[in-house]
């Protein structure tokens, strides 16, 4: 955390403020391990030694703290991934970054469970879950179209690309990935997405 320090004008003691970005990371941290019930304020600003009114200072209420650190997820394990395929120059080799990072095994895994049971209480979280889903598919047909499946196929071999995926990391959620991932994901999905 970069927390840093500021003189108080008054008494000139040190005054610790968190950054907002300090508190969007712990709070993405604790989501991912226990969901909401893990976005305790107070207990927070303990673990970021400062005063609660830090986050007050950053986010009006918990909700809205919970929507950054949403869009927090959305960056990290969304864009920046299709930023980091789309650096590769052919489709093939798309499909095989984005292989090699959607299926890395993340400590924060617990996060989409988390979110996903929020979303049953809080319905507007639902509808971004279901956008990044669309999105996260559509990405993966426009690949496979550029391999050179027609339309049709690719939007029916990216559905069963993720919902693999969904699948996988439910299998390995509490195991150690092996160190051969990659190869053995790529082998796996060559059943069925011959590229």
């Amino acid at each position: 955390m970069f927390a840093f320090i500021k003189r108080n004008r008054l008494n000139n003691m040190p005054k610790i403020i968190a950054k907002k970005q300090d508190w969007i990371i712990l709070g993405y941290k604790l989501f991912a391990e226990q969901g909401v019930a893990g976005i305790v304020v107070e207990k927070m600003a303990k673990k970021l030694k400062v005063n609660k009114s830090s986050f007050y200072w950053h986010f009006k209420t918990k909700k809205a703290f919970i929507a950054e650190i949403v869009s927090f997820w959305i960056t990290t394990n969304t864009n920046q991934i299709i930023s980091m395929t789309d650096s590769e120059k052919s489709g093939k080799e798309k499909f095989e970054k984005l292989i090699e990072l959607f299926f890395k095994k993340e400590p924060f895994l617990d996060f989409n469970f988390f979110l996903k049971r929020y979303a049953l209480k809080v319905k507007n979280i639902q509808l971004v879950i279901d956008k990044i889903d669309n999105q996260r598919v559509e990405y993966t047909k426009n690949i496979l179209k550029e391999i050179g499946f027609n339309e049709n196929d690719a939007k029916i071999k990216a559905l069963l690309f993720y919902k693999y995926l969904i699948g996988y990391h439910e299998m390995i959620r509490y195991k150690k990935q092996s160190v051969n991932y990659t190869k053995e994901v790529k082998a796996e999905i060559n059943q069925f997405i011959k590229f």
